[in-house]
């Protein structure tokens, strides 16, 4: 790598420090940026130019094979540090990125979810899960909590510091106050600061320690096929919330959206309406009872 190179680094990191982003967003750009530095290694961040980026977004969607999430984070870390950094305008193309995948979120049934929790086999299992459903969480979200963001009174938790660095409260089940009492009880060393702290007390517990007892229980319910674990959780909340009647920008609200276009995709997820409309093709013949004078033993089906 460049000899400016890490100068250039500490002066971003620095600089998204200043402009108080959250350290996952620092350690996101940070990441990026000393990709492109290993990438280039004889050139300093100086001398790159709007066909080096170019290259090296090529060479991440022809070798690698990234995603459009992936080439569009790139682009936007590379877009920060040309303007905040080099102190150079910069806009990456929209051409430039793949055409952006539509994929509806994946999520449990019902049944599903309640097979789930009842095949969670410690307090804190059983804890950690419902609380991800119950209050539609994002992992760090969750990770972050503290004991005196839980507001059993009021049947409200806050979540402090969300996405895009805002506060905001969401729904506490009254279940979930009572199974949050069992795991605090059965716990030897008691948190002291958050609501589920790792090795070191005081601290919270680690990102991929929460994942691994959620991928736990999903194994013990049988539900091991399931994709996006932690996530799917919340996009469960979402989907059965909208299903019970519950307005979208009550939703949008609930989950922390900035923009309720994304509380918007869950409307795809939508059974109760949808399950009341009557296929064209079965209007058309309903008062057609030629099907069921069809002997059954000559029906296809």
């Amino acid at each position: 790598m460049h000899p400016q190179s890490e100068e250039a680094l500490r002066l971003l990191q620095k600089t998204m420090i200043a402009g108080n982003y959250s350290p996952r967003s620092i350690a996101t750009y940070l990441r990026e940026i000393r990709y492109i530095c290993a990438y280039f290694p004889d050139l300093s961040p100086q001398q790159w130019t709007d066909a080096h980026i170019i290259d090296y977004l090529h060479y991440l969607k022809t070798v690698h094979q990234v995603s459009y999430s992936k080439s569009k984070m790139t682009a936007q870390s590379v877009a920060f540090f040309f303007r905040h950094v080099l102190k150079r305008p910069y806009d990456v193309p929209s051409k430039l990125y793949p055409k952006r995948e539509f994929k509806l979120p994946h999520y449990l049934t019902k049944e599903e979810m309640q097979r789930l929790i009842n095949s969670c086999r410690s307090p804190k299992q059983k804890a950690i899960v419902e609380l991800f459903y119950s209050s539609g969480l994002r992992l760090e979200e969750l990770r972050l909590l503290r004991l005196t963001d839980v507001d059993s009174k009021n049947n409200r938790l806050f979540v402090r510091c969300g996405k895009g660095r805002k506060d905001r409260y969401t729904l506490l089940s009254k279940r979930v106050v009572e199974t949050l009492r069992t795991y605090y009880r059965n716990q030897k060393v008691k948190p002291l600061v958050y609501l589920f702290e790792g090795i070191r007390p005081g601290q919270p517990m680690w990102a991929g320690a929460i994942q691994w007892t959620v991928r736990q229980a999903y194994n013990h319910a049988g539900l091991s096929h399931k994709e996006h674990k932690t996530h799917a959780l919340r996009h469960s909340f979402a989907t059965h919330l909208l299903d019970a009647g519950v307005d979208i920008h009550t939703i949008k609200e609930l989950l922390g959206h900035s923009d309720i276009k994304t509380t918007m995709i869950y409307l795809h997820l939508q059974t109760s309406k949808r399950n009341l409309i009557v296929n064209p093709l079965d209007e058309l013949f309903r008062e057609d009872d030629q099907i069921a004078n069809i002997p059954k033993s000559t029906r296809l089906l």
